[in-house]
């Protein structure tokens, strides 16, 4: 039984493509006339299409937002984190503008102050997060320092008195307790008018 050789080959001198050596007069002859190499990426593209993939994906492309030209493969990278006209949000005040202004802004913005309810101070912006952590720290020690001065020293034996917190009223309760006080209070300056004007001497 005689064995089957393998078809011997001879690669394309124009696209660098093995081709079966029967054929390679006929491949020549139709690769040399219908086929361009890309000089950028180096595939074999139809002649009539190599402009239209030149453009779609090699030719350079200008910004929508900030007219500057580059390589169509980075411009997403670049309207995403470089472009200097995208937008961008202040930090202090959410609002948005141009990632060129942004560090002009954010230098004004963040000197503005607001007040800490918990220390009763004004506190630039730019500050406030470390602000907020060292302030319940100091509201903490001093509540703690003010309620330790305020008792008397005990002695090393004499357990420290458990400290009470002030008693609370659900808003329901003080709510109706207004309400009552309120109705006591005209019926009894109703009441004292009508005994004024029944009086004899009035």
């Amino acid at each position: 039984m005689a064995l089957v050789s393998e078809e011997t080959t001879t690669i394309c001198n124009h696209c660098d493509r093995a081709i079966p050596s029967a054929n390679i007069d006929l491949h020549n002859v139709h690769c040399a006339r219908n086929l361009e190499k890309c000089k950028i990426c180096g595939d074999m593209i139809p002649r009539k299409h190599a402009e239209e993939h030149y453009l779609n994906t090699h030719a350079p492309v200008a910004c929508s937002l900030c007219r500057e030209t580059m390589e169509r493969d980075v411009l997403d990278i670049h309207k995403g984190e470089n472009c200097p006209q995208r937008i961008v949000t202040c930090e202090y005040c959410e609002f948005p503008l141009p990632a060129i202004d942004l560090s002009e802004h954010q230098d004004v913005c963040g000197n503005r102050t607001e007040h800490c309810h918990r220390c009763s101070r004004y506190i630039r912006l730019r500050d406030r997060y470390v602000h907020e952590i060292t302030c319940n720290d100091a509201v903490e020690a001093a509540v703690g320092s003010s309620w330790d001065s305020s008792l008397p020293p005990l002695a090393e034996s004499e357990p420290r008195p458990r400290r009470r917190d002030p008693p609370t009223f659900p808003k329901g309760h003080l709510l109706i307790t207004i309400a009552i006080t309120g109705i006591a209070f005209f019926l009894g300056s109703f009441f004292y008018q009508r005994k004024s004007e029944s009086s004899p001497g009035s």
